[in-house]
């Protein structure tokens, strides 16, 4: 049985949308008009995904907050002895959300059609990511699924409140810098203009600071529209090229120059990769196997291609922390836990706690840093202002002493 995204108008001449589960197109139709509806278009629900359709990749997008929610209903109900598709259809008819409940119908197709419930996930790699599929895979496997659903779903939960407090770290900064900068824009072309025409009638000498005044407010007055353009334009232009993976690669390479920045992303970067090899590992993958799924989550593409490189290396015998080591990329602590892992038998335990580790001081070194930002603007404001009121206040006081 598929599932079926319908259109059609019911007896009033209103137009109606829809998901109907049914064996072929025509049962649908046929359905449809049991229930009073003519059928205008009907489609197939797993067949667009597959096949690459703009318009249903958009709408089959979910966010990682109903995911996770998602995964921890269905781990819910199949730990209850709930058959698959019966927890699929139970949790469809429970999601508000209409894109989710095409998904979860398709899958449930899929599964009753005999595919393994990893196959099926997979026809959505936008929605279900590698390590998503392989973790399932491993659960089918070993038949524990539901406590495999169930860490997937605590994984989830906390990689939304980790961008969650992020993002709510993020905003005072943001905002304080906006603020200021259109503040010192705003001074620089409307007020100080106003204020240095009182100068242009006396033939004395500008002190210099008043020179460099009158210059960068003339700049603002100008040719600020451009500058607020040329902004925007550059802005666009990069977005375009990073679609490039060549340029992406060089602008990885160039962060990892940065004396601080590069901490900052290897540390971001090493902590996804413990941290989805651990689900991996614990979950019944293979360790080889979860050091290539686990590449899929690094955003660096210099650390990504030298994990690679790394797995290839274990694949011929060499241990992962040696391996890992040779990158340069992991720090002595997390090599030193692996190493633990591998010779205690306890692998995906030691890589979560090297997450664990890794994240807390990923967000300590954020706090510090947002912690010195705010200081550091109002002293840059309080520069800048300083520099206006000096370039206004030398020359009258010049005025005063000739007078």
């Amino acid at each position: 049985m598929a599932a079926f995204e319908y259109q059609a108008v019911d007896a009033d001449g209103k137009t109606r949308k829809g998901l109907i589960e049914a064996d072929t197109a025509r049962q649908a139709r046929q359905q449809l008009r049991g229930m009073s509806l003519m059928p205008l278009e009907i489609g197939e629900v797993t067949s667009r995904e597959s096949d690459g359709g703009k318009g249903q990749n958009r709408r089959s997008k979910i966010n990682v907050a109903s995911l996770s929610l998602i995964t921890r209903q269905l781990a819910t109900l199949i730990s209850a002895g709930q058959p698959i598709e019966s927890a699929y259809h139970a949790v469809s008819r429970q999601t508000p959300k209409q894109n989710a409940k095409h998904v979860m119908l398709a899958v449930r197709a899929r599964v009753l059609e005999g595919f393994p419930l990893s196959e099926a996930l997979r026809e959505f790699p936008r929605i279900f990511d590698p390590m998503y599929c392989a973790s399932v895979h491993a659960g089918e496997q070993s038949g524990l699924l539901d406590v495999v659903m169930e860490r997937l779903a605590d994984f989830m939960e906390a990689k939304q409140d980790l961008q969650r407090r992020t993002g709510q770290a993020l905003i005072y900064p943001i905002l304080l810098s906006v603020v200021a900068f259109g503040l010192v824009a705003a001074l620089l072309t409307f007020v100080v203009p106003k204020i240095v025409q009182v100068f242009e009638g006396f033939d004395q000498e500008l002190p210099m600071v008043t020179t460099w005044l009158i210059a960068i407010s003339d700049f603002f007055k100008d040719h600020g529209l451009g500058l607020i353009i040329g902004i925007i334009v550059a802005i666009l232009i990069y977005f375009q090229l990073v679609k490039i993976p060549r340029f992406r690669s060089l602008r990885d390479r160039f962060y990892l120059r940065l004396p601080y920045v590069s901490y900052l992303v290897r540390l971001s970067n090493t902590a996804r990769f413990t941290r989805t090899m651990s689900i991996l590992v614990s979950s019944g993958v293979t360790a080889l196997d979860s050091m290539h799924i686990s590449t899929e989550v690094i955003n660096s593409h210099p650390i990504k291609v030298a994990t690679l490189k790394a797995a290839d290396r274990v694949r011929e015998g060499e241990h992962i922390s040696v391996a890992l080591e040779n990158t340069g990329y992991f720090s002595p602590l997390v090599l030193q836990l692996i190493e633990n892992g591998e010779a205690s038998g306890k692998l995906g335990e030691m890589l979560e706690r090297s997450a664990r580790a890794e994240e807390n001081e990923f967000a300590g070194v954020t706090a510090l840093f947002i912690g010195l930002f705010e200081p550091a603007m109002i002293l840059f404001m309080g520069m800048v202002v300083l520099f206006i009121v000096l370039a206004i206040l030398i020359p009258i006081f010049d005025m005063n002493e000739l007078v």
